[in-house]
């Protein structure tokens, strides 16, 4: 898949997670998501950041506070104070914004736009049934050598990942499989969706999501 294509697709899932922050109620915004710590109304915040500054703001904040996650996360929270009404507008109207990556990174946005939707959709008890193809590509990034910051180093280390849904596998070593939406939640820590998955990998990647 090109580059437009996967830019195409990154900003119709902006968009999709847009109509459905515009559809929630306060009870539904509050609810814990599966990023750690954060509830679905500061996820959709943390996507709107980079599309409304770039990312310089968040580089500038966490050499001040020396600490890149908690840039992120002191930023997510303050933007989370606007409206959910004005968060959708802001998401729907700067989806198809492409701030500035090298392009190996693209790939990366791919996989974190479909990781926060998975991230809201997945504890509200909503489907989460990204276009596999588009999946494989993030799956693709995630399980390779360099996966930007998405996980510690070595995490998915040794392990062979199997997709049902698709004919496509990644790694080598004891399996994990199951659908590709469920594997790439995984990938990236989730515990929400371990339980989807099988194959004598898995019990691995659970003890190393847990340390």
């Amino acid at each position: 898949m090109n580059r437009d294509k996967i830019h195409a697709a990154i900003a119709e899932e902006r968009r999709s997670i847009a109509d459905l922050i515009d559809s929630l109620d306060d009870s539904q915004l509050a609810t814990e998501s599966l990023c750690s710590g954060w509830d679905v109304k500061t996820v959709a915040a943390h996507l709107v950041l980079p599309l409304e500054g770039g990312p310089f703001p968040v580089v500038i904040l966490a050499l001040r506070r020396r600490n890149p996650a908690r840039a992120f996360d002191e930023m997510a929270r303050r933007r989370a104070r606007s409206t959910a009404t004005e968060i959708a507008a802001s998401l729907r109207n700067l989806a198809d914004h492409q701030y500035w990556r090298p392009p190996p990174k693209i790939p990366a946005r791919l996989a974190e736009i479909l990781c926060h939707s998975g991230d809201i959709r997945i504890p509200l008890g909503m489907p989460f049934e990204p276009d596999p193809q588009l999946t494989m590509i993030a799956l693709e990034m995630l399980t390779g050598p360099f996966p930007y910051g998405f996980m510690p180093l070595g995490r998915l280390r040794g392990l062979g990942w199997r997709a049902t849904d698709i004919d496509q596998a990644w790694g080598k070593g004891p399996e994990i499989r199951g659908r590709t939406a469920d594997l790439l939640m995984a990938a990236v820590g989730r515990t929400a969706t371990l339980d989807a998955l099988d194959g004598p990998g898995l019990p691995v990647l659970r003890q190393r999501i847990s340390h």
